[in-house]
C-alpha cells in the first residue's frame, strides 16, 4: 500500500510540474522522491508528538501547582487560558508568514522557542512568572501547529491527506498520554517543576534532526491543476462553508476536549479518590490506547468511505462526537464503577475523527492561503473552545461543583455535531479513483 501511494506521489508532482506554464507551481519547482515526503512526515510527526507531551505535563501536575502557589481552581484553569490567548494573539502573523517565507526555518524557530521556554521553568518562582511562561510557551506552538500540516499538504495530493494526517495526528494522544504520566507519576516522586525538564529536552534534539535532513516542497506542489478563487484567496475563504462549518464544528469540539483534558485528572483525583499518580496513569493510558487506535481506525474508516462519498470526512466526524455525547455523561454522572469505561468509550469516539476533520479543513482551500486558513481555523476553535474552557469550568466548579463545570462540555458536543453535519453538504469534490 505505501508503495502504491508513493508512485501516485511522484505521479502527481509531474502532474503538478506540467501545469508551472498556468502560474500554479513556481518555475523553481523541484520534484522531491517519496523519500523526502516519508522523511518529513517522520520528523514533523515527532515533534507534534513532543509538542503534545509539553502541553499536557501542565495538566499532570495540576493540583502540586496548586498547592505550591496556593491558588484556587478557576485561577489554575487561567494558566490554560493564558496559554491560549498567546497562541490565538500569535496565529495571525504566523499564517500570515507561511504563506509568504519557506516554513522549515519557520518550523525550527517555534520548536526552539516552546522547548527553550518549558525548561526555564527552573526560573519560575511565583505564580505570575509561572502564567507567562506558559503564555508565551503559546507562541511556538502555534507557529509549529500552522505549518506543519501545511508543508505535508504540500507533499500529497487532496486525496491522500486524510491518511497523512491521520499519521501525523497519532502524535496527538501518544504526546498527550506521555505528558499526563510524565506530570503525574515524576511530579509525585520528584516535585512539579521535573517533568516540564523531561518533556523539553528532547525537542532541541528532534529540531536539530528537522534542519539536516527535512526538505521543504514548493508550494501548491501537489494540488489540482486550477486554482479556484473561492479556494485561494482571503475574500473567497470568507464566503467558504466548507471551510466554516469544519473550523465552527471542531471549535465546539474542542471546548469540550480541552476542559475535559485540563480537569478529568483532578476530577478522578477528587470524585474518583485516585490518587493524583494513578490518575494521571489511568488517563494516560486511556488517551494513548484510544487515540491510537481511534485515529488509526477513523482515518481508516473514512478513507474507505470517501471511494464513495465525497462527504465522508465530515460524515464520519460528526457521528462520532454525536455518539460520544451520552458516554460523556455518564462518565460524569454515572456511578464510580461506570466511571472509567465511559470515558475511555467517550474518548475513543471523538478520536476517530482526528485525521479525517483536519483533512477536511486542509482540502477546503488551496495552496496560496493554506497557512493562514489554518491560522484563523486555529485562532478560532482556541478563542471558541479549549482557551475559555478550562476557566469556564473552574469558575462553575468554584461555585458549584466540578461534575457540573464538567457538564457544559455536553452541550457543546451536541453543537459541534449539528455544525459538521451541516457541512457534508459542502465537501469539495475529489479524485476518487485515487483514494
Amino acid at each position: 500500500m505505501d508503495r502504491a501511494i508513493d508512485l501516485r506521489l511522484i505521479c502527481w508532482r509531474r502532474m503538478s510540474l506540467s501545469a508551472s506554464s498556468n502560474g500554479h507551481v513556481p518555475d523553481n519547482h523541484r520534484v522531491f522522491p517519496a523519500r523526502a515526503a516519508w522523511t518529513a512526515l517522520a520528523l514533523l510527526t515527532a515533534l507534534n508528538l513532543l509538542n503534545y507531551t509539553d502541553r499536557y505535563v501542565l495538566a499532570g501536575v495540576q493540583p502540586l501547582v496548586q498547592r505550591a502557589f496556593h491558588v484556587n481552581d478557576e485561577r489554575v484553569g487561567a494558566l490554560t487560558f493564558a496559554f491560549f490567548i498567546a497562541y490565538m494573539l500569535a496565529a495571525p502573523l504566523t499564517g500570515w508568514l507561511g504563506d509568504r517565507f519557506p516554513r522549515k526555518p519557520l518550523i525550527i524557530a517555534g520548536a526552539l522557542l516552546w522547548s527553550v521556554l518549558t525548561l526555564s521553568t527552573a526560573l519560575v518562582h511565583t505564580f505570575g512568572e509561572l502564567y507567562w511562561r506558559h503564555a508565551l510557551v503559546g507562541i511556538g506552538e502555534a507557529s509549529f501547529c500552522i505549518y506543519a500540516p501545511a508543508l505535508l499538504s504540500d507533499y500529497w495530493p487532496p486525496e491522500q491527506r486524510n491518511r497523512i494526517l491521520t499519521i501525523f495526528y497519532l502524535s496527538l494522544p501518544i504526546g498527550a498520554a506521555l505528558g499526563y504520566i510524565l506530570g503525574g507519576t515524576l511530579g509525585q516522586a520528584y516535585g512539579w517543576r521535573t517533568p516540564f525538564y523531561v518533556s523539553a529536552a528532547p525537542g532541541l534534539l528532534v529540531v536539530l534532526l528537522v534542519w539536516i535532513f527535512m526538505r521543504e516542497p514548493a508550494r501548491g506542489a501537489s494540488e489540482p491543476l486550477a486554482v479556484k478563487p473561492d479556494r485561494a484567496t482571503l475574500a473567497g475563504l470568507a464566503r467558504n462553508p466548507a471551510y466554516w462549518t469544519a473550523t465552527l464544528g471542531m471549535a465546539m469540539m474542542v471546548f469540550s476536549l480541552g476542559g475535559i483534558s485540563v480537569w478529568m485528572p483532578t476530577f478522578l483525583y477528587r470524585r474518583g479518590h485516585y490518587s493524583l499518580a494513578g490518575a494521571s496513569q489511568i488517563l494516560g493510558l486511556i488517551t494513548v490506547v484510544d487515540g491510537i487506535a481511534g485515529t488509526w481506525l477513523g482515518g481508516w474508516l473514512a478513507q474507505r468511505w470517501l471511494r464513495r462519498n465525497k462527504a465522508a470526512l465530515y460524515l464520519l466526524s460528526a457521528w462520532s462526537v454525536l455518539l460520544a455525547a451520552p458516554f460523556a455523561l455518564l462518565t460524569f454522572y454515572g456511578p464510580r464503577s461506570a466511571m472509567v469505561p465511559a470515558l475511555a468509550v467517550a474518548e475513543f469516539l471523538l478520536f476517530l475523527n482526528t485525521g479525517p476533520l483536519n483533512a477536511a479543513i486542509v482540502n477546503a482551500v488551496d495552496a496560496p492561503i493554506r497557512s493562514t486558513a489554518i491560522a484563523i481555523e486555529l485562532f478560532m476553535i482556541h478563542a471558541l473552545g479549549d482557551a475559555p474552557s478550562p476557566r469556564i469550568i473552574g469558575w462553575v466548579s468554584d461555585h458549584s461543583s466540578l461534575r457540573a463545570g464538567l457538564a457544559i462540555t455536553l452541550i457543546t458536543l451536541i453543537v459541534s455535531a449539528i455544525l459538521i453535519f451541516a457541512g457534508a453538504r459542502y465537501a469539495p469534490e475529489i479524485d476518487t479513483s485515487a483514494v
